[in-house]
């Protein structure tokens, strides 16, 4: 019997898998008392190739994710566990099914249908292409042609969160502040429903940036991580967002998820594209 304090999750899909890891990444966050350990098998297309994985699976221990499109190998992988009681989920054949008994429509069948060359696909590469032109202020003009304007003093998740938002197809332009700069003029002619402000708790700010002068092999206490000049930093930007008159959030204990998702909900409530 598996360790109960650690379990090996293999995700195995005919297309990406990515599909399978976030189901299951999903699902796990939910017991932080538990380690995981996730092995990707991506493009497995072949039955051998998936007897292989299986084996190996076995060997593990592991708990199985899958999302085949393919009944043959999705019905073959559910057989498998079942018959060795290995843990599976399958995340697919399923749901296919239960739309098609809804719809009486027939599935393709094909896989990696939503990661092909759409018009959809191209958009979310020029999001990408946007936030990392328009990362940290590099470019004021970009604020002017955004979706969405994050604002926010270092360290409060900006570019996380613009890359994470470019990949659901947003364009997100940042700005750092920092009390002594001059803000540019284009900030001020942004319609601020698109704006978001960005703050934190000082101690939480306190304590990451401190981590991240560690990380580099620096002396942690300095004027960056000094909790007196952070309180100045956040209470400048609360200033500021009240002149803007933007949508400020929190993000302190917050996953870039989490922001995210009430960024766009705000968004969506505010801006009509």
């Amino acid at each position: 019997m598996a360790d109960s304090k650690q379990l090996i999750v293999y995700v195995i899909s005919d297309s990406l898998g990515e599909t399978g890891y976030n189901l299951a990444t999903a699902a796990t966050v939910q017991f932080p008392k538990i380690k995981f350990q996730y092995h990707r098998f991506p493009l497995t297309r072949t039955s051998a190739k998936l007897d292989k994985i299986l084996q190996q699976a076995l060997g593990d221990n592991a708990f199985v994710v899958h999302t085949f499109v393919d009944t043959n190998l999705s019905a073959y992988v559910n057989n498998f566990c079942h018959q060795h009681e290995l843990g599976v989920l399958d995340g697919m054949s399923k749901l296919i099914k239960a739309i098609q008994q809804r719809t009486g429509e027939k599935p393709l069948g094909q896989a990696g249908r939503n990661h092909k060359l759409t018009q959809n696909y191209f958009k979310r590469i020029d999001a990408i292409e946007f936030a990392v032109t328009y990362d940290d202020g590099k470019d004021p003009r970009g604020f002017l042609n955004a979706d969405i304007v994050l604002l926010g003093v270092s360290r409060t998740s900006k570019t996380p969160l613009s890359l994470y938002l470019a990949n659901k197809n947003y364009r997100v332009a940042n700005l750092p502040l920092v009390p002594q700069a001059q803000l540019p003029k284009e900030i001020w002619q942004v319609n601020r429903k698109k704006i978001f402000g960005l703050t934190n708790d000082p101690a939480v700010l306190n304590n990451i940036r401190r981590q991240r002068m560690l990380t580099y092999g620096l002396n942690p206490d300095t004027a960056y991580s000094n909790l007196d000049n952070i309180e100045g930093e956040l209470e400048y930007a609360q200033k500021l967002y009240q002149k803007l008159g933007c949508t400020v959030i929190n993000v302190a204990n917050k996953s870039i998820e989490e922001t995210a998702t009430l960024i766009t909900e705000q968004l969506d409530k505010n801006v009509s594209f």
